[in-house]
């Protein structure tokens, strides 16, 4: 819940700034709590812009109490294998490679790869070889960019 609160709090001031927030995570690693922000913008992120963000972000914590707990600010971009996670990105990256790694195995596996075809009704549509899974977002790890060569 923590980590949706704070989304609540970033997301505003990133779209502001005409960047959007792709991932936050809150989790503790290490005997130490870590705030990681992935953000994009439109001509991607410079390690300026993460230096930059980082102090907004961190301002805006501090200034809100936000965080109850010490913790570690980290700030990035998504890399070329971002995750995917949100409806609009599973819409606007049709047509590119994915791949899907599910909470629990369906039919006798938990990681697929294949060509991703939008969102349709809280489903994420993938197409791996010939068949085409509808996978429900609720029953989802992760969606990444697949950026593998063809072998």
């Amino acid at each position: 819940m923590e980590a949706e609160k704070l989304e609540e709090i970033i997301a505003p001031l990133l779209e502001q700034e005409s960047a959007e927030l792709v991932d936050l995570t809150f989790a503790p690693e290490g005997g130490r709590w870590i705030l990681r922000v992935t953000m994009d913008k439109p001509g991607g992120i410079s390690l300026d812009d993460c230096a930059y963000f980082s102090d907004r972000i961190g301002s805006l914590l501090d200034s809100t109490n936000a965080v109850e707990r010490s913790y570690a600010l980290e700030v990035s971009s998504p890399g070329l294998d971002r995750i995917i996670k949100k409806e609009k990105d599973f819409i606007r990256f049709a047509g590119q490679k994915v791949r899907v790694e599910l909470k629990q195995s369906l039919h006798g596996r938990r990681r697929f790869a294949g060509e991703l075809k939008g969102y349709r009704d809280g489903k994420v549509l993938v197409v791996c070889g010939t068949e085409t899974f509808e996978f429900p977002q609720p029953t989802i790890d992760e969606v990444r960019l697949d950026l593998a060569p063809e072998l």
